[in-house]
C-alpha cells in the first residue's frame, strides 16, 4: 500500500454521525475537506478546510468540488452515516477518482429503482409497488397481501416509515410518508415478519468483504423504531451465512464494486430478504463505534483507503467482544434538564455516551430513527453483561420533562387511533356510541348501544345558562371526597379487560399503574375494577400500592361471597382508600363468557358485606331514587350513579335524566357520583348542576391514556378542569356548591 499522507479527502456530510471518519482521516495525516448545509455544524470545528454546501445539492455539490480541486487537487470522496452516495458518486465522477456510477448511487437512494433493479436480478425481495398518489396506493392493493410497510423512496433513518395492517390505514399511512418524502415518491411493499439484521461490507478488487453483521431491535409499531443493535450478530452460522451471500448479490445487482455497503437484511420464514441495500457505511454507530470495539477493526480506514484508490488491510479481527449500542429516550414534552451523563462515563462497560437533546427543545414521541435524545455504547466480555451495563445506565440519566407542554388532542387521538386498531376504537370526534368499531368486548355498548348513547344525548339536551350582571368570581373547584382533597371533581371511572377490550394496546399492570399514577399526581383518584378474571384484582391491589392507596377498587357482584371477602381484606391491608362494588353487573357480557355467577342482593345482605371491612363502602350501579334510599339506609358511604356506561343493558335511560331525582331524594346525605357521557368540563358542570358531588370519566380516560400515556391524561384533566372552570366563570359559581339547576336549561322542558 502507497503512503495517503498529505492527500486529500473530500467527506461529504458534518454531522455527528461522519465525526468518526473524518477523525479517522486526521489520523491518517490526510487533509480533510468537510462539505455540509450547516455551518455551525460538528464536522467542521474538526476539518482543516469547509465547503458550504448541502450534501444533497448534487449540481451544487459538483461545481464546488470542481472550484475547490482547481487550487488544491482532491484525492478521494467519501460519506458515512448519512444518504449522500448519489453525491459522492457524482463528484467522483466529475474529478475522475474511485466510485461507483451514478446511475448505481441513484439504485442504491431510491427505494424504488432498487427494488426494480434487485427484482431483475432474481434476489429476494417482497412484492412492492411506486406510490405516487392516494388512489396509486388503493390500486396497489390488488396486488400485496397485508401487512404491508409504506415509506418515502429517497429518505432514511425510518423517516416516514410506517406498517399498514388493513385498507383503513391506508391514508393515514400515506399522508405520514409523505411528510418526509423530498420528491414526493413512495413505495408500498409487504411486511417481512422476521428478525432484522443490519450489515456492513467492503468492496474492492473484484471481492466483496463483509465487514460486521448485527442484531438490530426495532420496536414501536406502526413505526419502525431501532432503539439499539448487538454486534456481533447471535444468529447461527447457516442463517448468517445465507445472509452474507444475499448481501454480496444485492451489492452486485447495484453495481456497489468499489467502495462501502450497508444493508438491512430480514430473515423471514420464507429465508433471508433484502430490507435495502445503501452505498455506505452503516449509520446508527455501527461501522465506526460497535463493529472497531468489537473486533478491533477500523473499517472507516479501511473505507478511506479504498476511496482513495488503495488495498485495505488489518480487515481481520484481533478481538472478539460485545459491543452494544442502546437508544437513550426521553418523554415527549419540553425538557427542563438531563442530569446523570457524567456519572453514566464513570460507569464500567460505557465507551460512549451521546447527547443530542438540550435543555428547551420539545420532545415528540419518537417516529423514525432521528428522533432521539441520546446514545450510548457499551462493550463487554457478552450480551447479558453489557444489557446489564446498559440496565445501569437507564437507572442513572434523568431527563426531567414538562410532558403536558408538547401533547395535543390531536396528537393523542391520532396515536390511540393507531394502536387500538380499527377493529376496537375509531377515536370518534365526538364519543357518542353512534359509530362506534365495536361493541363488547371492545370500547362500545351492548346491542344497539341505545344506552351508550343516551349517556351523550340526555347530556346534550341541557344547555349551559350564563349571567353577567354580578361580581366576577375567580372559580375554585376543589373539594372533598370522603375526607380526600380533590384538586378535581373528576375521577378516572374503573375500567379493565386492556386485552379483552382494548386489542392488547398494553398491559391490564401497565394501564393500572399510569392511570393511578396520573390522577394521584393531579390529586385525584382513579378508580379500579377487578374485572372477570378471578384474579385480575391482584393487578390493581398492586398498582394502589404503588400510589400509596389513593384510589377505590370496585368490584364484581360475585355470588361467591369469600371471593369478595378475599378482595376486601387485601384491599385493607393494602391501605387502599375505599372498595365498592358495581351492583349493575349482574348480566355483564365478560363475565358470562367466563362463567362466572353475579348476583344482585338485598340490602340486608349488602350491609352483611359491607360490615365485613372498615373501609368506606361504595355501591356503583345505582339508577332510581329508590336504590339511593336503600343505600343511605343502609348506611354506605356514597353512591354512583351509573348504567355502566352502556355496556350492561341496551334501553336504558342516560345518567343526566335520572340523576336529578336521585339527587332529591339523598343530596346532602350521602355522597352522589355520577359517569356515562361525560365528554368535557361543560358535562362536568351540568352534572354537578343535576345534582352530583363529582363525576367519573370512562373512555375518554381510557383513549387519553393509550394516544398519550401519562401525559395524555394530565391534557385531559387539565382540559376538562379549565372547561370546569369557564362554565362556573360565565354562571358565577364561585365553587363547586355553587353549581345550580337554575344554571341548566333543558331543550324540551326549560
Amino acid at each position: 500500500m502507497k503512503s495517503v499522507e498529505g492527500k486529500t479527502i473530500l467527506i461529504i456530510g458534518g454531522g455527528l454521525l461522519q465525526v468518526p471518519i473524518i477523525q479517522t482521516a486526521k489520523t491518517m495525516r490526510l487533509h480533510t475537506v468537510v462539505a455540509d448545509m450547516n455551518p455551525t455544524s460538528i464536522g467542521f470545528q474538526i476539518a482543516d478546510e469547509t465547503i458550504l454546501m448541502s450534501t444533497k445539492d448534487v449540481e451544487g455539490m459538483v461545481r464546488e468540488a470542481k472550484k475547490f480541486a482547481q487550487k488544491n487537487p482532491i484525492h478521494g470522496v467519501i460519506t458515512a452515516g448519512t444518504d449522500a452516495s448519489m453525491t459522492v458518486a457524482a463528484v467522483a465522477s466529475a474529478l475522475q477518482l474511485p466510485g461507483i456510477r451514478f446511475v448505481d448511487a441513484e439504485a442504491a437512494s431510491n427505494k424504488v429503482k432498487m427494488r426494480q433493479r434487485l427484482k431483475e436480478f432474481g434476489l429476494p425481495i417482497p412484492r412492492f409497488a411506486p406510490v405516487w398518489s392516494l388512489q396509486d396506493a388503493k390500486d396497489a392493493l390488488d396486488s400485496l397481501t397485508f401487512p404491508l410497510v409504506m415509506k418515502p423512496a429517497d429518505n432514511m433513518g425510518a423517516r416516514g416509515v410506517i406498517k399498514v395492517t388493513n385498507k383503513d390505514d391506508i391514508p393515514v399511512a400515506f399522508r405520514h410518508a409523505k411528510r418526509f418524502c423530498p420528491t414526493g415518491e413512495l413505495i408500498l411493499e409487504e411486511y417481512m415478519e422476521g428478525p432484522e439484521l443490519s450489515v456492513d461490507a467492503l468492496a474492492f478488487q473484484g471481492q466483496i468483504r463483509m465487514t460486521g453483521i448485527a442484531d438490530r431491535i426495532i420496536e414501536r409499531e406502526p413505526y419502525f423504531i431501532e432503539v439499539g443493535h448487538n454486534m456481533p450478530s447471535a444468529m447461527p452460522k447457516d442463517v448468517l451465512d445465507e445472509v452474507e451471500r444475499v448481501m454480496a448479490g444485492g451489492m452486485r445487482a447495484l453495481g456497489i464494486h468499489l467502495g462501502a455497503g450497508k444493508g438491512d437484511i430480514k430473515v423471514t420464514k420464507e429465508g433471508v430478504k433484502i430490507g435495502e441495500i445503501a452505498a455506505r457505511l452503516s449509520g446508527g454507530f455501527m461501522s465506526a463505534f460497535t463493529y472497531p470495539l468489537s473486533t478491533g477493526v477500523n473499517l472507516n480506514r479501511a473505507a478511506l483507503l479504498i476511496s482513495l484508490g488503495e488495498t485495505p488491510d488489518n480487515l481481520e479481527p484481533v478481538i472478539g467482544r460485545v459491543s452494544i449500542e442502546r437508544s437513550l429516550l426521553s418523554k415527549p414534552g419540553k425538557l427542563l434538564s438531563i442530569g446523570g451523563v457524567e456519572e453514566i462515563k464513570k460507569i464500567e462497560g460505557v465507551s460512549e455516551v451521546f447527547i443530542q437533546s438540550k435543555p428547551g427543545d420539545i420532545i415528540k414521541e419518537p417516529t423514525n430513527n432521528i428522533d432521539k435524545s441520546g446514545h450510548v455504547i457499551i462493550v463487554s466480555d457478552t450480551l447479558k453483561e453489557a444489557e446489564a451495563v446498559f440496565e445501569k445506565v437507564k437507572q442513572t440519566i434523568k431527563f426531567e420533562v414538562d410532558e403536558q407542554f408538547s401533547i395535543t388532542e390531536k396528537e393523542i387521538g391520532d396515536q390511540a387511533r393507531i394502536r387500538f386498531g380499527k377493529d376496537i376504537c375509531w377515536v370518534c370526534k365526538v364519543c357518542d356510541g353512534n359509530n362506534c368499531a365495536s361493541g363488547i368486548p371492545g370500547m362500545g355498548g351492548v346491542g344497539l348501544m341505545e344506552t351508550f348513547k343516551d349517556n351523550h344525548d340526555a347530556l346534550s339536551e341541557y344547555k349551559i345558562v350564563p349571567g353577567y350582571i354580578r361580581e366576577h368570581v375567580s372559580p375554585n373547584i376543589q373539594s372533598k371526597f370522603l375526607g380526600y382533597d380533590l384538586t378535581t371533581p373528576i375521577m378516572a371511572a374503573p375500567m379493565t379487560g386492556v386485552g379483552t377490550n382494548m386489542n392488547f394496546v398494553m398491559t391490564d399492570a401497565d394501564y393500572a399503574q399510569v392511570v393511578t399514577r396520573s390522577f394521584s399526581q393531579y390529586g385525584s383518584l382513579a378508580w379500579l375494577g377487578d374485572g372477570a378474571s378471578p384474579e385480575k384484582y391482584k393487578i390493581m391491589l398492586d398498582a394502589l400500592k404503588k400510589v400509596s392507596g389513593k384510589g377505590i377498587l370496585i368490584c364484581k357482584p360475585r355470588e361467591d361471597e369469600s371471593l369478595l371477602l378475599e378482595r376486601f381484606l387485601q384491599a385493607e391491608a393494602d391501605g387502599v382508600f375505599a372498595i365498592g362494588m358495581d351492583i349493575d353487573a349482574v348480566n355483564f357480557k365478560t363475565m358470562v363468557q367466563k362463567n362466572l355467577s353475579s348476583v344482585t342482593r338485598p340490602l340486608e345482605k349488602l350491609i352483611r358485606l359491607k360490615e365485613k371491612t372498615k373501609l368506606p363502602f361504595i355501591l356503583k350501579g345505582i339508577m332510581n331514587p329508590e336504590d339511593a334510599k336503600l343505600a343511605l339506609e343502609g348506611g354506605f358511604s356514597a353512591i354512583v350513579v351509573s348504567n355502566h356506561g352502556g355496556r350492561v343493558l341496551d334501553g336504558m335511560p342516560g345518567t343526566a335524566r335520572v340523576l336529578p331525582k336521585i339527587a332529591e331524594a339523598v343530596k346532602g346525605k350521602l355522597p352522589i357520583l355520577v359517569d356515562g357521557g361525560v365528554r368535557s368540563g361543560m358535562d362536568v358542570f351540568k352534572m354537578i348542576a343535576l345534582g352530583a358531588d363529582a363525576v367519573l370519566v370512562g373512555r375518554p380516560v381510557a383513549i387519553s391514556l393509550v394516544g398519550g400515556e401519562d401525559a395524555g391524561i394530565r391534557f385531559l384533566l387539565q382540559k376538562y378542569s379549565e372547561e370546569l372552570k369557564q362554565s362556573m366563570s360565565v354562571t358565577g359559581a364561585k365553587t363547586l356548591v355553587d353549581i345550580k339547576r337554575s344554571m341548566l336549561l333543558h331543550k324540551l322542558h326549560g
